[in-house]
């Protein structure tokens, strides 16, 4: 009987265990599928030409950056990075100040921020200045707090932590009854 006795909790931890892993697969496959965010549009455009070099580079997304390790240089013809400042999120827009006096001529912006979902995007695009950057940029300063503002968790990283939460709490509650059926072998009290 003793043998039966102490085979139980083994079982019932199989048991358990199989539950909870159910139980994490169902939530981790019922999470929304998310891709990686996109550019939708850039200002200046991709290819265009405009009449001064402007005050700051603005790229649109499909979905808000997350604020971290964002870099956006703005490389004029000799390939000096003609960009003022750390890079600004505010919502879905990201932002990069000019140095003031850049000069005209042909840029290539070369853009890398993390998507929404915690991956790394990139890309590039080009476009041409038709005279120097005369008006400064909008104060670094006053953006910082409201790109902070903008950041926060990717939606999956959240959902892998309900699903680990879930199998902790499982294991301890096992761990707890198992202990307690083997100092109580008969199911005493």
């Amino acid at each position: 009987m003793k043998t039966t006795s102490s085979k139980r909790p083994a079982a019932w931890l199989a048991r358990v265990l199989l539950a909870l892993t159910t139980a994490a697969f169902v939530l981790a496959s019922s999470a929304p599928a998310q891709a990686h965010d996109s550019l939708e549009s850039s200002t200046p455009a991709d290819g265009s030409t405009v009449s001064a070099m402007p005050a700051k580079i603005e790229l649109t997304f499909d979905h808000t950056p997350i604020a971290i390790n964002s870099i956006v240089r703005v490389e004029d013809a000799t390939g000096t990075d003609q960009a003022d400042g750390p890079v600004q999120i505010l919502d879905n827009q990201v932002s990069q100040p000019v140095k003031p006096g850049a000069p005209e001529g042909k840029y290539t912006v070369v853009w890398r921020v993390v998507s929404s979902d915690g991956h790394p995007i990139e890309g590039t695009f080009t476009f041409t200045a038709g005279g120097p950057n005369t008006a400064p940029a909008t104060s670094a300063a006053a953006a910082t707090p409201a790109a902070a503002a903008s950041s926060g968790l990717p939606g999956q990283l959240v959902v892998v932590g309900i699903i680990a939460a879930v199998l902790v709490i499982g294991l301890v509650l096992a761990g707890v009854v198992i202990r307690h059926r083997l100092r109580n072998p008969e199911g005493e009290g």
